[in-house]
């Protein structure tokens, strides 16, 4: 699929200095609703072109910053689709049409298992998570999530990942000859690939410190609840 996509997004890039950011919203709302695509061939050229001095501002410190915001509120956007969906038509509607937009009975069993095994938490590791980034969404509407909660364990996870994307970008436009946009992307995947073993720690890290925290959460609720019942 990366490749197949390379050639249009290619295109629309020679919009960049007007509409890149725009753009950066905008496909970055599509991969994370129910058309997914690799984030890669999106935020990676981002962060290329403004280590370069391609984008609107010309700075690519400012630029950088933008991108981010604009990938990262892309993200929001299509995940609040896949929420607000999800909540409005319920789980036998998705289980019985979702499978004409990519999404068959196995993927939305798998994401709802990691959901209901993880909760919260479930939203913010998965958006770092191939193939299962865009579906967690899912089961968090079907399930009701709070949507102040949803907003921020999936805003947290997406934004990591739109940094790391961008951050790669960055140092290949900042420290490379001229590329095509097919080489930036891959050697932009293969980057992340390799160095993959720092950010598995800094999940592990922030999905201990979300469990820890729900725990102690649900522990004063229920001694409060225990407190209540004793007091009538």
């Amino acid at each position: 699929m990366t490749d197949a996509l390379i050639g249009y997004i290619e295109s629309a890039a020679a919009l960049a200095p007007v509409w890149g950011f725009a753009l950066v919203l905008l496909f970055m709302t599509v991969e994370s609703s129910f058309v997914p695509f690799p984030s890669e061939v999106v935020m990676i050229p981002a962060g290329f072109l403004a280590a370069r001095g391609g984008l609107t501002f010309g700075s690519p410190i400012v630029d950088a910053v933008l991108c981010v915001i604009a990938g990262t509120a892309g993200s929001l956007v299509g995940a609040y689709i896949n929420y607000g969906l999800a909540r409005r038509l319920g789980k036998p509607f998705l289980e019985r049409y979702g499978k004409y937009v990519l999404l068959g009975p196995a993927k939305l069993a798998r994401a709802e298992e990691l959901f209901l095994r993880y909760g919260a938490g479930a939203t913010f590791v998965c958006r770092l998570l191939p193939a299962i980034r865009q579906l967690i969404s899912i089961p968090a509407g079907v399930s009701r999530m709070p949507l102040g909660s949803f907003s921020l364990w999936t805003g947290l996870g997406a934004g990591i990942w739109v940094v790391v994307l961008t951050g790669v970008g960055y140092y290949l436009g900042d420290t490379t000859a001229e590329m095509t946009y097919a080489e930036l992307v891959h050697t932009g995947k293969d980057t992340i690939r390799g160095n993959a073993w720092w950010v598995l720690p800094g999940l592990a890290l922030g999905f201990g410190a979300y469990v820890l925290v729900s725990n102690r959460i649900m522990r004063r609720e229920r001694r409060e609840e225990a407190a209540a019942v004793g007091d009538s």
